[in-house]
């Protein structure tokens, strides 16, 4: 390792938590995007961040639960992102200059060992919430977990879920489609890659078979990598992992890494197995219904959704292979540990749920948003109301890397021309005198178009927002 990392670190060691976490992002692979940055499908390493942020974000305190669809969440969980996939190999389509200058940055020692110090402090801001939203279960014997884990099944099956029905219910279908695509492509590989990185060791003697099945898992992904690029291809988009980076929600990157986490400490290796059986009752369920909105939307159907909507056996069986093993390996305490592994990537599937269907929801329909955000306006004018603001003024092509605010804002352009965009389908103009509303959490970014874009972001509190 070059003496100037270890300089590096030692310019760390008297700093914060947060010092750890703004040097990894400073990276310049995670820049912040340029206006031809919307996709990077021929780099799979450039991986914008809004590092700027972070001087104003703490990632040395524990995130509550109510700041799960937040801006840290967001920026958090790409940030871990880059963390576990700096130790993968990802290449491009082609080789490009871009793409060899991006690469020589994400995979560098100092990225890796800044990324190896980073991951805790992450780790422990994006996950030391989910204790606190696990519903304990009135036992903990085999049994009894066994038990939730069919009652869960269950459910899921009676349940469509509202991502899928409000997908299916908007007005440009072919958008919604779109971007539920893309939404599957940051979390689908991912978790994957996730079982494939828990296979790697030699646990055989002390369960047995579970290395085999581990391997199956990802050889099966493996082999589906031709009906993967068909579907991907099919929806007009490319499979280079990345690709379309700024689109991808906080929450789809979030259940990815839920499993990379449990993969990599070893420690949480009951953890991970929870987590893997609700990762195959979830492909089970939800193959369908992402076959039904593709179908419906792109006009695609895949052969990759059949293969995942096959269910994984008799679940008590699946079950039991792994709850009893790790009993004898880890004591009585293991099957807790399972069952908070499940309950946790449960967790993050509903989450993911509810954020998907409210992006798709308001992305569907910006019109309205406009005329919201025209009455809400009129309605702080006419009132004398006042209300925080932020003012910006930007340059010809700069760009706003997508994200999300904490709270409820208005886009007044006082002058100049933008672009405004949440989806890789269409772009929004904004022209000078234009308002649209934007909900707390709903993922967006902007590119100004004029040589100069002066606009306004008034803060909508609660109660207001309500009315309208």
């Amino acid at each position: 390792m070059p003496l100037e990392h270890s300089e590096t670190i030692a310019q760390l060691a008297n700093g914060e938590l947060n010092d750890v976490v703004k040097a990894f992002a400073a990276n310049p692979a995670f820049r912040a995007a340029e206006w031809e940055e919307l996709t990077t499908e021929e780099n799979p390493y450039r991986r914008p961040v809004r590092p700027d942020d972070l001087a104003w974000l703490n990632y040395g305190r524990k995130m509550p639960a109510a700041k799960a669809l937040k801006l840290s969440a967001l920026l958090g969980h790409r940030m871990l992102r880059n963390v576990y996939d700096s130790g993968l190999l990802f290449l491009p389509p082609a080789p490009n200059g871009d793409a060899e200058r991006d690469a020589a940055s994400f995979y560098n020692d100092e990225n890796r060992i800044l990324g190896a110090l980073a991951a805790p402090i992450l780790e422990q801001h994006l996950f030391s919430l989910l204790p606190g939203e696990r519903k304990p279960l009135p036992g903990y014997s085999p049994d009894q977990v066994a038990a939730a884990v069919e009652e869960y099944h269950q459910q899921r099956l009676a349940e469509p879920g509202r991502a899928f029905t409000t997908a299916l219910g908007t007005k440009d279908r072919k958008a919604s489609a779109t971007f539920v695509l893309l939404q599957l492509s940051a979390y689908l590989p991912a978790s994957y890659l996730a079982t494939g990185r828990a296979a790697l060791g030699e646990f055989d003697a002390g369960h047995p078979g579970a290395r085999t099945a581990l391997l199956d898992d990802y050889r099966t992904w493996a082999g589906l990598h031709e009906e993967y690029r068909a579907l991907v291809e099919g929806g007009g988009l490319k499979t280079t992992t990345g690709a379309y980076w700024q689109l991808y929600l906080g929450t789809s990157l979030a259940r990815g890494n839920h499993l990379h986490w449990l993969s990599r400490d070893r420690e949480r290796y009951p953890e991970f197995l929870g987590a893997l059986v609700h990762q195959s009752i979830d492909r089970a369920v939800t193959a369908t219904r992402f076959a039904d909105v593709f179908e419906d939307g792109l006009g695609v159907r895949s052969g990759l959704l059949a293969h995942l909507a096959e269910q994984p056996g008799h679940l008590r069986e699946f079950t039991d292979r792994w709850i009893e093993p790790l009993i004898r390996l880890y004591g009585p305490s293991a099957v807790r540990r399972f069952h908070d592994g499940f309950a946790d990537a449960a967790w993050f599937a509903q989450l993911w749920d509810e954020d998907l269907a409210l992006q798709l929801a308001w992305a569907d329909d910006i019109p309205l948003h406009q005329e919201k955000a025209e009455r809400i306006s009129r309605h702080i004018e006419d009132n004398d109301i006042t209300v925080d603001l932020d003012t910006f003024v930007e340059s010809h092509e700069e760009t706003s890397t997508t994200h999300v605010h904490n709270e409820h804002r208005l886009v007044m352009v006082e002058r100049g021309e933008m672009h405004f965009w949440n989806n890789v389908t269409h772009k929004i103009d904004l022209h000078e005198g234009d308002k649209v509303l934007i909900p707390v959490s709903r993922l967006h970014g902007s590119t100004v178009l004029s040589g100069e874009c002066t606009y306004h972001q008034p803060i909508i509190p609660e109660d207001m927002y309500a009315r309208f």
